[in-house]
């Protein structure tokens, strides 16, 4: 039995392939057992500080990526005890396949350490959410997920500059001087893209608008879905997708329908030049009586001109702002009752109407 295990293969006893397979096996078996005894640590520490834990949320996040960094932690621990073999050590252009095989499960460890940061970042992003739910929801919701994707940017770069770092031993110096260089020429190219991005930060501080506030920007009314780096998102009421770039919801005229405080509906009627002195006034004194709705604040009745053609009498009536559903009911209902009113009062609308200039 001892023969075997110390038989030489490829440079390593059999003994020690079976040592360092066992570890990694026996690891990826457990790693439950490791692991989640470290993100009890971790919201015990979080508790014991005062920070309020999701613990579902915490394990449902943060528990794939720590056990994938604990396997591969363990992974090139173990097999960096084993010798690299001559029989596959070829040389290639300035580097030979054990640098290779070595840079390659380095790249490995810093990309699982830096999944394990951005689901870190995901799950204080989400605690953020749920404490800050009882204020401004939707502002609040929406600046949380727009500094939530500025940081996992942010750690995306710094991870990919730590594997060219550490795992191709590139230096970062000399990479950001010529990035420099090159940086002035890709400035002025994405000149527009810089300024969307201040933009959005002007957005979310200022807050002329939040998600699922309803605008009206360049001819295009919509709800916004989504505020991103570049572009606000719309939902048209065509039901479409509008993209509308920051720096023209910063810059443009933006009229904020959900911050109306009352909706408005006009109704002019033209009658006839046979109508009596004695039916106009009777039509505006049921004008008046029809429009004490309950859900109409202020209105206002009047004979507006007097030309040839007829006589124009002019309504204008205000509700709350409620939903556009319910204010069209309400007008429906209004000029079924103003037709009505006109029936029977015998007033014929003008044959002859004012033409429209246009």
């Amino acid at each position: 039995m001892n023969e075997f295990l110390n038989r030489i293969v490829l440079d390593n006893s059999i003994g020690d392939y079976l040592t360092v397979s066992l570890i990694i096996l026996g690891m990826y078996l457990l790693k439950k057992y490791f692991s989640r005894p470290i993100a009890a640590a971790i919201i015990y520490l979080l508790r014991k500080i005062g920070r309020r834990v999701d613990r579902q949320a915490f394990i449902k996040l943060i528990l794939a990526p720590l056990e994938y960094f604990i396997i591969v932690l363990t992974a090139v621990i173990a097999l960096s005890s084993l010798h690299f073999p001559e029989v596959l050590q070829y040389d290639f252009y300035k580097t030979n396949t054990k640098t290779i095989v070595d840079r390659i499960a380095t790249a490995l460890l810093i990309v699982s350490f830096f999944w394990l940061l951005l689901r870190m970042i995901d799950y204080l992003a989400l605690v953020i959410a749920k404490n800050n739910a009882g204020g401004e929801l939707q502002g609040e919701h929406q600046l949380i997920v727009f500094f939530k994707d500025f940081l996992k940017a942010i750690v995306s770069i710094a991870g990919i500059l730590t594997v060219i770092k550490f795992a191709f031993r590139y230096q970062i110096m000399d990479l950001l001087t010529g990035l420099g260089i090159v940086g002035v020429a890709l400035a002025l190219s994405a000149r527009e893209s810089l300024e969307n991005l201040i933009a959005s930060f002007i957005i979310f501080f200022d807050k002329p608008f939040v998600v699922g506030d309803v605008l009206k920007v360049q001819q295009v009314t919509g709800t916004v879905e989504r505020i991103g780096f570049r572009s606000t998102r719309l939902r048209t009421t065509e039901k479409t997708y509008v993209s509308v770039p920051n720096k023209q919801m910063v810059d443009s005229i933006v009229d904020n329908l959900s911050l109306r405080t009352q909706r408005r509906a006009d109704l002019k009627l033209e009658l006839d030049t046979a109508t009596t002195a004695m039916q106009i006034q009777q039509l505006l004194d049921g004008m008046q009586e029809i429009l004490q709705h309950p859900k109409i604040e202020n209105r206002n009745i009047f004979l507006n001109d007097i030309v040839q053609q007829g006589y124009l009498v002019q309504t204008d009536y205000y509700t709350a702002p409620i939903p556009m559903d319910e204010f069209n009911a309400i007008k429906q209902e209004i000029n079924l009752k103003m037709i009505r009113l006109m029936e029977s009062l015998g007033i014929e609308m003008s044959k002859f109407p004012q033409q429209v200039k246009p």
